[in-house]
């Protein structure tokens, strides 16, 4: 009989276990909830808009938005637009309101982190590593059922064999091998590929002809092939940067890596002006992620202080946890000699690319290292402001720009029969670029988040789950 109630007891503890965990691996945050009773009109009276359309000027005063469903439905002078019955009516008192932005590079972990996202103003995200869970994920707000920006996902990193290589990458070394890995993703419900730093060129091509004829875009770093000793500052690249320009690819990443592989890492700010000639003249956009080497600098300067800072709790436990040793070796580094001059050429390098007529898209490498959900961007934007954009360039890079080279379609812009991704500063944007970060109220698909509800999302980001995260983690790893 003991053992008998030995083995029930087990059985039940370990249905219980199973039960919890399956709780835990599908629970998301309750601010991500919508609430059925939303109103389906909302008039948005008296704002400053600026609209970010091309023919627009920079800012238009005493304006008010009518929102119907998740359109917009019309633009006038304060009291000329009559509201449809039950419309909320928000009292804009001269704040400014704009599109909302979109965060062109991330890297998703966990549902809250959507959370964090639109408490920030971010209404638009492109995951640039995917795992098994984003395609349900991608449904589920595809169809309303939880709240957070517009989605789309990349699959899992492609590369080859090299310094660059990672646990979370599919590795592949040859065009069978290639072809087999576009396949399997296009099977799986992905339907964007990134390449990455290492990819052969056999694997490369074979990847672009692969995506091609299953109508796929792809994205990520100009592939480099097989490093050999002394590459490259003693001998070039295997694939050469400009074999990469006019190939098609939706964006290429990276100041940095376009520096390190189009300038064979050679700070030269000649050579830099030549290069962003060459990618102007092939119509590629470039996303520059300039705070992914930033906050580098910054854990540097400070001596870890800045892991400290208010918002890291949001950055995702799984990752912080993985990612003690980067914090420990970057903590004790000197940036003065090399990573902080790095940085002020990565920013004039980027400014060089705009000047030149590039387009630019804003990417803040969220979720990787200490790059905060949400708050990322306005750093980005930040940067790429000290870099010698306006601030109005800048938003644009986060608005029009994304909106259009990403595909999120009929967004990115304030006008009649576009979505109703919207965000409502304070201050003028215009002025300090900074005002976007914290939005008084945040409209996502016609969605109106008022002052409280966008607090509330701002608490719901920290609830992230480690259990959750390594799950998933694992759930990649044993599906690569």
């Amino acid at each position: 009989m003991k053992v008998k109630h030995f083995l029930v007891t087990l059985g039940l503890l370990f249905v219980t276990g199973c039960l919890y965990l399956a709780i835990v691996i599908n629970d998301h945050p309750s601010v991500l909830d919508p609430d059925p009773e939303a109103p389906g009109a909302v008039l948005i009276e008296n704002i400053r808009l600026v609209s970010m359309a091309p023919d627009a000027p920079p800012v238009e005063t005493a304006r008010s938005v009518l929102v119907v469903g998740d359109r917009i439905e019309a633009i006038d002078v304060p009291g000329r637009i009559k509201a449809p019955e039950n419309a909320l009516i928000v009292q804009g008192r001269g704040r400014t309101l704009l599109p909302g932005l979109i965060d062109a590079h991330v890297h998703v972990w966990d549902e809250a982190e959507l959370a964090g996202y639109l408490a920030h103003g971010v209404t638009g995200i492109r995951n640039m590593s995917g795992m098994p869970f984003h395609i349900p994920l991608a449904r589920r707000l595809d169809a309303g059922e939880i709240l957070g920006p517009d989605f789309m996902t990349t699959g899992p990193i492609l590369n080859s064999p090299g310094p660059n290589q990672q646990d979370n990458q599919q590795i592949v070394v040859t065009a069978e091998e290639a072809r087999a890995a576009v396949q399997a993703q296009y099977e799986a419900g992905f339907r964007m590929l990134k390449f990455y730093s290492n990819l052969s060129r056999d694997a490369r091509d074979a990847a672009l002809e692969e995506a091609r004829r299953l109508g796929m875009t792809y994205t990520g770093h100009s592939p480099e092939g097989v490093r050999l000793a002394g590459m490259p500052h003693d001998k070039p690249f295997s694939i050469s940067f400009e074999e990469s320009l006019g190939r098609g690819f939706q964006t290429i990443e990276h100041t940095e890596s376009i520096v390190w592989h189009g300038l064979r890492d050679d700070p030269d700010q000649g050579k830099m002006r030549a290069l962003a000639a060459k990618i102007a003249a092939a119509g590629d956009v470039v996303t520059p992620t300039l705070i992914a080497h930033d906050n580098l600098v910054r854990v540097a300067a400070t001596k870890g202080a800045y892991l400290d800072r208010p918002g890291v709790d949001t950055v995702n436990p799984a990752l912080r946890y993985l990612s003690k040793g980067d914090y420990e070796f970057w903590s004790s580094q000197d940036p003065a000699e090399y990573e902080a001059p790095r940085g002020e050429f990565y920013r004039t390098a980027t400014r060089m690319m705009h000047e030149a007529g590039v387009t630019l898209v804003a990417g803040s490498d969220a979720g990787i290292f200490v790059n905060i959900p949400g708050a990322a961007l306005t750093r980005e934007l930040e940067l790429l402001v000290r870099a010698g954009l306006t601030p109005h360039e800048a938003l644009v890079t986060a608005t029009r720009n994304s909106a259009e080279a990403l595909g999120f379609g009929k967004t990115g812009i304030i006008a009649p029969g576009y979505r109703a991704n919207l965000i409502l500063v304070e201050s003028d944007p215009l002025e300090n670029i900074s005002a976007v970060e914290n939005p008084a109220a945040v409209m996502i698909g016609g969605y109106w988040l008022d002052q409280a509800a966008v607090e509330q999302m701002r608490t719901g980001a920290g609830e992230t789950s480690m259990i959750r995260s390594l799950w998933r983690a694992a759930a990649l790893l044993l599906s690569l």
